[in-house]
């Protein structure tokens, strides 16, 4: 019943840092390891950190770039946050409810009929925690299984005051 279309992501890896010393691959020098987290959130905000300490993102991306040409890069952990999607709310589910009744739909199904629109197995428990996106799937179901829901829902809002 809600997106889960990750938008916010934290990932973290190990950064093994190897330098040179003297010339070719053969004088290479383990320096030491990092712990780099670097975290974007959905409106584009990103941070980071070092071994637990807050860091610039340049300098995050300058030691995971470093790792990734001379040393040992290892994604230890990488966790997406949804994005919370609004929900349709109280008075348009009351406007579905309507609807619904006034096309012959005892009120005991209404939450069965929307849940049969979604593919849902089992009876939603209420309508206002819907999204924009389900709201439409049902919606059109409605419509297909019920022509007549087009004329009424057309009659109650012309019968509504307009939004200020």
């Amino acid at each position: 019943m809600t997106n889960t279309t990750p938008r916010n992501i934290t990932r973290t890896w190990k950064v093994d840092l190897y330098g040179t010393w003297g010339e070719g691959r053969s004088a290479s020098v383990f320096l030491g390891s990092r712990t780099v987290t670097l975290s974007a959130d959905a409106l584009g905000r990103r941070t980071a950190s070092v071994d637990g300490e807050p860091a610039t993102v340049e300098r995050a991306v300058q030691l995971l770039t470093w790792a990734r040409e001379d040393g040992h890069l290892t994604l230890l952990h990488e966790e997406r946050h949804p994005e919370p999607v609004a929900a349709i709310g109280k008075p348009r589910a009351s406007l579905l409810h309507k609807i619904m009744g006034m096309v012959g739909i005892p009120k005991a199904q209404h939450y069965t009929l929307s849940a049969a629109a979604l593919g849902e197995p089992r009876p939603l428990a209420t309508l206002a925690g819907l999204t924009e996106g389900e709201a439409r799937t049902i919606w059109a179901y409605l419509c297909a299984q019920y022509p007549k829901a087009r004329e009424v829902a057309a009659q109650l809002t012309a019968r509504l005051p307009l939004a200020a």
